[in-house]
């Protein structure tokens, strides 16, 4: 019997991960970041599961912190090929699994990094001209939400004051205020956005929803242009916790507002604002 290739392999790995329950946005970043090792194993002629040695998957690995990854995103597309490769050898089509002795990279523990005022201004000035990642970076600066959640935004979720988080894997849905910088944000975008029957908020030209990597890469070359490149679009969640601790909202409204399952790991933000004591204001600020 032929070999299946591991192109052809792929759906079926992922529907087997649809049935086993794992959540959508696990399903698309192994889909993701197998595709991408799929892709970079066939430009060195290996397409069948047997081919692959250990080394080969190693060279993945160091290909992608040569392409500036971060050891913790290279750490994280580890785990899905280490997922990927058992779910093969447990199916009998080859009989070693050659991802099991490949090292994560080490990651550095470093503290969060968070915007000064003067730093989240700059970056106001540059995106002005694109209104789309203009309302992105203003939402996760106001609400403090993750760039996965703003992905998924449905258009239906933005009510009066407020948006909706729908519920996802093992997060509750969440209802967050929106404040006059948000919301006139989120206006200006809808003015342009392109005339599409999608359901999602935020959508590409050709009306598709935007994806995680594209909102990513957009916020990074944003960075650059306010001469800030030291930053991610994570840092802008950080930005919003950091920011209200400074302004004395409390503890509770910020850690539901950031979708904190435990009220400790919003309290671990105190030091990085130095702050003390946590507020008593239950009303988030304005950045």
């Amino acid at each position: 019997m032929n070999e299946e290739s591991l192109k052809s392999l792929l759906p079926k790995f992922i529907d087997d991960l649809k049935e086993k329950g794992r959540s959508p946005s696990t399903i698309l970043a192994y889909k993701s970041d197998l595709e991408q090792l799929v892709d970079f194993l066939a430009q060195h002629n290996k397409v069948l599961p047997s081919h692959i040695k250990q080394g080969d998957l190693e060279g993945f690995r160091d290909f992608l912190l040569n392409q500036k990854y971060t050891p913790k995103t290279v750490s994280r597309k580890l785990n899905a090929i280490k997922t990927f490769f058992r779910w093969i050898k447990d199916k009998k089509i080859i009989s070693s699994d050659p991802s099991q002795d490949v090292d994560h990279p080490k990651i550095k523990t470093s503290l969060p990094k968070f915007l000064s005022q003067l730093e989240y201004r700059a970056l106001r000035d540059v995106v002005r001209t694109d209104p789309r990642i203009a309302a992105i970076v203003e939402l996760i600066l106001q609400t403090g939400m993750r760039i996965s959640e703003v992905a998924n935004l449905k258009f239906n979720n933005i009510k009066k004051d407020r948006v909706v988080i729908e519920s996802y894997a093992t997060q509750p849905e969440r209802t967050v205020q929106l404040n006059r910088a948000a919301l006139v944000a989120i206006e200006e975008y809808i003015r342009i956005r392109p005339n599409t029957k999608s359901e999602y908020l935020f959508v590409s030209k050709n009306g598709k929803p935007l994806a995680v990597r594209n909102i990513r890469a957009a916020i990074d070359r944003y960075m650059q242009k306010a001469e800030i490149p030291e930053y991610s679009v994570n840092d802008l969640r950080t930005t919003f916790i950091v920011e209200n601790l400074k302004r004395n909202v409390d503890l509770v409204t910020i850690s539901h507002a950031v979708g904190h399952k435990r009220l400790s790991t919003t309290e671990r933000y105190l030091e990085l604002a130095e702050i003390k004591e946590p507020g008593k204001k239950q009303q988030l600020e304005e950045l």
